[in-house]
């Protein structure tokens, strides 16, 4: 169920890895590890966006529910310039990523595993991707 508009979400499997996505208001859940699994599918160490996710504590709680646990998820901020709010499940079962936030959170960050989360997600998400950019270029 999506935390946001309550909805079913549609598990995509890619690459061998299973991630949850509503197709509704467009965010994604990550479970606890796959944000790793897909890093070392890349051939990539953990680097800095692991790192700022591991060691992002405490938050408010959100008024969003764990797809896993149903615990109330808690809003932690990563990043230094533009931190991007996320939502975690405090029994560490995931992430939630608003439609864009991980987008805004993979460009705050660069070296070789942003990279390559980035690809992952765009490969994911090509048709998404090219049909929201072809959105923007009509807006102009």
């Amino acid at each position: 169920m999506c935390p946001e508009c309550k909805q079913a979400m549609v598990a995509f499997e890619f690459e061998g890895i299973e991630i949850d996505h509503c197709v509704i208001c467009g965010g994604t859940w990550l479970d606890a590890g796959e944000l790793e699994q897909i890093v070392e599918l890349t051939g990539q160490n953990p680097g800095n966006l692991s790192r700022a996710l591991e060691e992002a504590r405490g938050g408010e709680k959100s008024k969003r529910r764990c797809p896993r646990c149903r615990r109330r998820l808690r809003t932690i901020s990563v990043g230094k310039d533009n931190p991007v709010e996320l939502d975690r499940c405090p029994a560490g079962d995931g992430f939630w990523f608003d439609q864009g936030e991980m987008k805004d959170l993979i460009e705050q960050f660069h070296d070789g595993e942003e990279e390559a989360v980035a690809r992952f997600f765009s490969d994911l998400f090509r048709s998404e991707l090219e049909s929201s950019s072809q959105s923007d270029n009509k807006e102009e």
